[in-house]
């Protein structure tokens, strides 16, 4: 009997009803955003929404043609961010916040993370507190009989305004011998995310029982965009007693980025080269 009375109540249920997808929303782009529209039969283009009539919106593709689409054929429209070159998206360098190891002046948003690996053996991760702070360590990929080394790195955006940005922070190691380690810094980049200079400035510590020393360190550094996909870096160091150049290319997609570069040091009497390779993913 209670199953004849259940079997009669699905029956006589009304059936869900599935949910309609959202419509999505049409919107102008704002100056310097790039937009991707994605229609219904799975084609997309990129440009922007110039103007948006009833039922219908006008957009202008990064090749200059003009589509009149009906708002019904849209699956999604997304803001992308980089800029039209010659009909090309040229996305932004999804790792802005370094030159080959030392921060630039730009910051990490809030949510955003990275994680990377320096000369291989030197994994690193870094994550966006607020819009102007973040905070990351690392430690190296060896191990033995004892404490293994590690390092953090806090950092604060002090300001950010049209093509300046400053930061400041520290690279504080830990088990590293009886001594307390690291770098506080400051540093200022000039330009934009395709072309830029970055200056830095800051005192290497190394304090124990015994003594303390330190040296103050200056860093001049830079990135120019040569292509959709590639720029050529540089980051240079002086400091008590010599110093280090470095000159190299960074090829990047829209997540992953890959430095490749070499290093010479600048003491002592033979002239030592090494490559440098750093691979960055963003999250």
């Amino acid at each position: 009997m209670i199953a004849l009375l259940v079997a009669s109540l699905l029956l006589t249920s009304p059936a869900p009803q599935s949910q309609a997808p959202a419509a999505p929303v049409i919107e102008i782009a704002a100056p310097g955003v790039v937009q991707e529209l994605e229609l219904n039969d799975g084609s997309s283009v990129i440009g922007r929404v110039e103007s948006i009539g009833d039922g219908r919106f006008v957009f202008r593709t990064g090749a200059g043609v003009e589509m009149t689409v009906d708002v019904s054929a849209v699956r999604s429209l997304k803001p992308l961010t980089g800029r039209i070159v010659n009909g090309e998206l040229w996305r932004e360098d999804p790792n802005p916040t370094r030159l080959f190891f030392s921060p630039t002046g730009r910051s990490l948003k809030k949510g955003e993370t990275y994680f990377g690996v320096y000369e291989i053996l030197l994994p690193f991760v870094q994550v966006g507190i607020t819009d102007r702070i973040s905070i990351g360590g690392g430690t190296p990929l060896v191990f033995g009989d004892f404490e293994q080394p590690f390092w953090i790195t806090p950092k604060m955006q002090l300001l950010e305004y049209r093509s300046t940005a400053v930061s400041t922070g520290v690279m504080h190691f830990f088990n590293m011998g009886d001594a307390s380690t690291g770098i506080a810094y400051g540093v200022v980049t000039q330009g934009s995310t395709d072309s830029a200079a970055t200056i830095g400035a800051g005192y290497a510590y190394a304090r124990s029982e015994e003594e303390d020393a330190g040296s103050a360190v200056l860093m001049v550094g830079g990135e120019h965009r040569v292509s959709r996909r590639v720029k050529v870096v540089t980051e240079n160091y002086a400091f008590k007693g010599g110093g280090f150049v470095s000159g190299g290319v960074r090829f990047f997609g829209e997540k992953l980025s890959a430095d490749f570069g070499l290093v010479a040091p600048l003491f002592g009497d033979d002239l030592i080269i090494f490559p440098m390779i750093n691979i960055v993913r963003k999250f």
